[in-house]
Order: C-alpha cells, then sequence, then structure tokens
C-alpha cells in the first residue's frame, strides 16, 4: 500500500479580471505518494503549471486544502518549504552570481549550515557534471546545462519532494534523456517528483502514475500501462489524443 505525501483537496485557483472569472484550478483533488513520480499531463490551460506553483508555495489556493500529515501546508509554510524543491519553466539563475555561488546562495536561502553546503554543492557540481562551469556564469551556459543547475539548486536543502515544471523544454533529444536519467536517479534515491511536461514519451518513460487534467481538474490517474490497456492503445500519445478528442465533444 502506498504511502500518501501530499493530499490536494477540493483546491481551486480562480483569478479576476473585471467581472471576469478564470477557473485555472475548480476543485482538483489529488493524492502524492511517497517516492514516485507522477507526470502531469493537459493541454495548455489545464491547470498544470498553476497547480506546480501553488504547490511550490508561489501563488495561494483560492479555497482547498493541501495537506501533509494531515494537517495544512498554511498551519507552517517554512517547515513546508523545507520539504520542497521547485525547478521552474522558466531559467531565472543569478547571472551576478557564479554557478557555484548560485548553490551556495541556494542553500543560505534554506538556512542550512556552512559546512553542509560546501559538501552538498560539491556533490551537486560533481553529479550533474557541472565541473568545468563551476566559476562561470549562467549565462553562458547551453540550455541543457542551465537546466542542471535549476534541478541541482533546487535539491541544496535535500528535499523530499521535487517539483519539476517543463524541465526539457526545448532541449535537444540527447540532452533531454539525459535529464532523464537524473530524475530517474531522483527517484532511486526516495525523492517524490511531480513532473509537468507536455511531452508523451517523457511521461511515459518516467511515471509511475500519470495525472490528466482538463479544464483545472483531475480527469482520469493511472499508470502508464493502466492507460494503454483501458485505451487499447500501444502508445500513451494515441490515449492523449483520444482524450483531447473526447473533451471536444462535451
Amino acid at each position: 500500500m502506498e504511502s500518501t505525501l501530499l493530499r490536494i483537496v477540493d483546491v481551486k485557483k480562480y483569478y479576476h479580471s473585471g467581472h471576469q472569472v478564470t477557473k485555472a484550478l475548480d476543485g482538483l483533488s489529488l493524492d502524492i505518494f511517497k517516492g514516485e513520480v507522477i507526470g502531469l499531463l493537459g493541454v495548455n490551460g489545464a491547470g498544470k503549471t498553476t497547480l506546480s506553483s501553488i504547490l511550490a508555495t508561489l501563488h495561494p489556493v483560492t479555497s482547498g486544502q493541501i495537506l501533509v500529515d494531515g494537517k495544512s501546508i498554511y498551519a507552517n509554510l517554512n517547515d513546508y518549504r523545507r520539504m520542497v524543491g521547485f525547478c521552474p519553466q522558466k531559467i531565472n539563475l543569478d547571472n551576478d552570481l557564479t554557478v557555484e555561488q548560485n548553490l551556495v546562495f541556494a542553500g543560505r536561502y534554506m538556512d542550512i549550515a556552512e559546512p553542509a553546503i560546501r559538501d552538498k554543492v560539491n556533490y551537486c557540481i560533481e553529479t550533474y557534471g557541472l565541473e568545468r562551469y563551476k566559476d562561470s556564469s549562467p549565462e553562458v551556459l547551453s540550455g541543457g546545462y542551465a537546466r542542471r543547475v535549476l534541478i541541482a539548486r533546487a535539491l541544496m536543502h535535500s528535499p523530499k519532494l521535487v517539483i519539476l515544471d517543463e524541465p526539457t523544454v526545448g532541449l535537444d533529444p540527447h540532452v533531454r534523456h539525459q535529464l532523464w536519467e537524473m530524475i530517474r536517479n531522483l527517484k532511486n534515491d526516495g525523492v517524490t517528483v511531480i513532473l509537468t511536461t507536455h511531452y508523451i514519451d517523457e511521461a511515459e518513460f518516467l511515471s509511475d502514475r500519470i495525472c490528466v487534467l482538463e479544464k483545472g481538474r483531475v480527469q482520469l490517474i493511472d499508470t502508464p500501462q493502466g492507460l494503454l490497456t483501458a485505451y487499447q492503445k500501444s502508445r500513451l500519445e494515441d490515449v492523449f489524443i483520444q482524450l483531447i478528442e473526447e473533451n471536444k465533444e462535451i
């Protein structure tokens, strides 16, 4: 039986512009299990990035609950933030600092002791192959290496949960596959990963479960193999296309 790390209960996120209301999330409920990779799929506007941003505490919910061990994360946001690492879609590294200094700053921001920061920086630089760039500004990095630094930064405080929002967007196929291995290694280390992606093959390869969002709600959730069996398809992409077509008919 899976152990639940995070419980999302009837979460709504509404944006108001004059008299117009945009329902980015509209009563979404979902359990995130410890040690799993869960892939979030959906067309643009389905609510993937909104959910990721809320779980990363960048935005509050309009209503609903996000629970850890039965307690709302909003009861003690600092404790919750210590268990979460966030890798945003947009590369937002500080170009006035070196790669190494970006990681050190992240450790200090999370109030980690200096010796532990040094150990973790060395580990991340070695693990993510950043040795040749550690004294360089992030602005000289390729997209793939910048993504490596973003992931390393998110891991500086050894979080239990890592949220990856489109981590391989715009990258060459071979670079994407390198990052896939890094994500699989996170799971092997016991880290729970929430993966937001537009790439169906990426979700199929990496995810223990796939959650398809539609109009701010969970449309369905299952293992990749479960979805293939239920829809009698050989490729997850064909399942996703069928779901899109079904939604157009509603």
